[in-house]
C-alpha cells in the first residue's frame, strides 16, 4: 500500500503524488471502497483509483538506478520508424506501448518516433499526426518519469540523456 508522499506512475497519466486515502464525494462511488488520492505532477487534475486496484496499472517510480540502466541500453536500442498500413493500426500500436507502462516500450516508442521524424525531414516533409500526439505523450511519460527517479528538472532529461550517452544529438520527439 502507498503513503502519503510517495511517488508513483498512474496508467498514461504519468508520475503522481499520492496525496491521501479516502472515498470521492461523488454519486455513485462505492463509499465502503478505499481509494487514493494522486496529484499528477506534470499535467492539473485530481485522480482517484482504488486502493485495491483498478482497471489502470499504478506502480512506483523507477529508481536512479534503474533510470540509469535504462539510458545506458539506448545505444544498443536499434530504433526504427513504425509504418503501418493504416493510421489506425498505426494509432492501435503506439496506443498499446502506452498502455503497457513499461519504461522501455516508452523509450523504444520515443526513439522510433524520433527516427521518424528525423526521415521526413529529410525528405522535406512534417511528421505525421499521430507520430506527434503519441510520441509526444511517450517523451511525456518517459521524461516525466526519469526526472522523477534522477531528481532533475523535466526541460532537462533530454540533454542529461544526450550527456549520458555521449550523444551530440538529444533525444526528443518535438
Amino acid at each position: 500500500m502507498y503513503q502519503n508522499g510517495d511517488l508513483v506512475v498512474y496508467g498514461s497519466t504519468g508520475v503522481c503524488k499520492v496525496e491521501g486515502l479516502g472515498s470521492p464525494d461523488y454519486r455513485g462511488v462505492d463509499r465502503e471502497r478505499k481509494y487514493y488520492l494522486l496529484n499528477p505532477l506534470y499535467q492539473d487534475g485530481v485522480i482517484y483509483t482504488p486502493v485495491d486496484g483498478g482497471k489502470v496499472p499504478i506502480r512506483p517510480v523507477m529508481s536512479a538506478d534503474d533510470a540509469h540502466k535504462l539510458i545506458d541500453l539506448i545505444p544498443s536500442v536499434h530504433a526504427e520508424a513504425c509504418h503501418e498500413r493504416t493510421l489506425q493500426l498505426l494509432a492501435q500500436k503506439y496506443q498499446t506501448a502506452l498502455q503497457s507502462g513499461d519504461s522501455r516500450d516508452l523509450l523504444k516508442l520515443t526513439m522510433s518516433v524520433h527516427v521518424k521524424r528525423k526521415q521526413a525531414e529529410k525528405q522535406n516533409h512534417r511528421l505525421g499526426m499521430v507520430d506527434e500526439k503519441y510520441g509526444k505523450q511517450a517523451e511525456r511519460l518517459l521524461f516525466g518519469e526519469l526526472a522523477v527517479a534522477l531528481d532533475i528538472p523535466f526541460e532537462q532529461v533530454p540533454t542529461y540523456i544526450a550527456s549520458r550517452v555521449n550523444d551530440e544529438e538529444t533525444l526528443s520527439v518535438g
